[in-house]
């Protein structure tokens, strides 16, 4: 993403356009799609990225925000500020995924996955998806099933072809074996529901199904055969920053972010992946630096030296909406990806970073009497630091400065 970036970048400075200008031509149609992608694009109605791109526009007020951006530069000397909209395509595959469902005799369930909780979300969405899954019983009583709900953690044993976490398809793909599982349990306890004549309550249903030793417990794996393995998950985001030329600090100003999720398992969880991801990926943007010495000693070997993203990292303004309305026929319960793609969309603060030293070496060039578009070809690499920026905004700005008095000056 950052090589792709940057050639976009280059290639504005190059024809003297807006960059902007430059990645709307470049948005791929869903025809160009296909090229490029094959099995994993989808149906044509599953491609929202392009109108994405048009609606983070919108609720950004990004139009406007390029015009004030451009006359705070003009206005302001010793800050700039720059602002990018940016969007990302990104491919997930999914894995055979294992579950169990177990019923107590008190009404209580019992569930195993083969992902491990690491703070996305698993169980909670887990949970959300046995208590859909059972409850489509309909007998009284299955309205409150997500409390009777317990998820505890399996081990190589009891879940003997657990496969890895990670892929940001770990929740979907357990929630897609818990389902199996459910729907096994609800054929195995109907026909009770059916013979009971009239409406029965969850625990009693359980109670009678205890008495006729009816199994209820199951287990299944779910292996994505029939479904595309590999699909796509669309994103755009709109940075915009600040730039001390004095010191090179970077504050992020604003973040708006649409994401498409399909339609999500849960908004919350979802929400918080989001917005997880997009501040580490501006760690790996904008901080965290990993300095060796000549004998690959690590210099950056603790939070003195290494910087991870804190509370002042985080955008002042963080709107992140999810395009929550996709039907996506074959994904589970029509829900997308919201862990790793989202880490992409921090280029943007670092693409606005870029157009931020911009303004600044055009300044520079203009007090040094140079041609300004000479300091409109460079590379910001990353992670864009404090002394990265610093430098690419002039480490003799505040002595060009006052040389340029000096010579107004000396010329009254």
């Amino acid at each position: 993403t950052y090589i792709a970036e940057a050639i976009i970048e280059n290639v504005a400075s190059s024809l003297s356009l807006e960059v902007d200008t430059i990645r709307k031509i470049n948005i791929h149609t869903y025809e160009s799609l296909v090229l490029f992608y094959k099995d994993s694009a989808g149906e044509p109605h599953e491609y929202t990225l392009s109108s994405m791109w048009d609606k983070v526009g919108v609720s950004s007020n990004y139009d406007e925000r390029v015009s004030f951006v451009r006359e705070f530069n003009e206005s302001s000397i010793w800050r700039k500020r720059g602002i990018s909209r940016l969007p990302i395509i990104y491919p997930v595959s999914m894995f055979a995924t294992p579950g169990r469902v177990s019923v107590l005799s008190d009404g209580t369930i019992v569930v195993e996955v083969g992902g491990i909780e690491l703070g996305q979300g698993l169980w909670t969405k887990v949970k959300q998806m046995t208590s859909y899954a059972l409850g489509m019983l309909q007998c009284d009583g299955t309205e409150d099933l997500l409390e009777k709900i317990r998820v505890v953690q399996s081990d190589t044993l009891s879940m003997v072809q657990g496969n890895f976490t990670g892929g940001s398809t770990t929740s979907e793909g357990s929630c897609a074996a818990i389902r199996l599982c459910c729907e096994t349990l609800v054929k195995r306890l109907k026909p009770l529901m059916e013979r009971s004549g009239g409406p029965m309550s969850w625990n009693k249903l359980i109670s009678q199904a205890y008495a006729q030793s009816v199994n209820l417990s199951a287990s299944d794996l779910y292996t994505p055969e029939d479904v595309p393995i590999r699909y796509l998950n669309y994103g755009t985001a709109v940075s915009e920053v600040e730039v001390d030329l004095v010191t090179g600090q970077t504050t992020v100003l604003q973040t708006d972010i649409l994401y498409d999720c399909g339609k999500s398992l849960n908004p919350a969880v979802d929400l918080g992946q989001i917005e997880g991801s997009f501040v580490q990926g501006l760690g790996f943007f904008m901080l965290e630096e990993y300095i060796t010495d000549s004998e690959g000693l690590v210099l950056t070997d603790s939070t003195w030296t290494y910087k991870i993203p804190t509370v002042d990292t985080i955008p002042r303004k963080f709107n992140v909406e999810i395009l929550n309305g996709g039907s996506h026929e074959k994904r589970v319960l029509s829900s997308k990806a919201s862990g790793e793609p989202p880490l992409l969309l921090a280029a943007s603060v670092h693409c606005a970073t870029r157009q931020a030293v911009k303004e600044a070496r055009k300044q520079l060039c203009m007090w040094k009497g140079q041609d300004a578009s000479s300091g409109s070809m460079f590379q910001l690499p990353v992670p864009a630091t404090m002394p990265v920026v610093k430098e690419l905004c002039g480490l003799d700005i505040i002595e060009s400065y006052l040389e340029l008095k000096l010579r107004k000056n000396s010329n009254l």
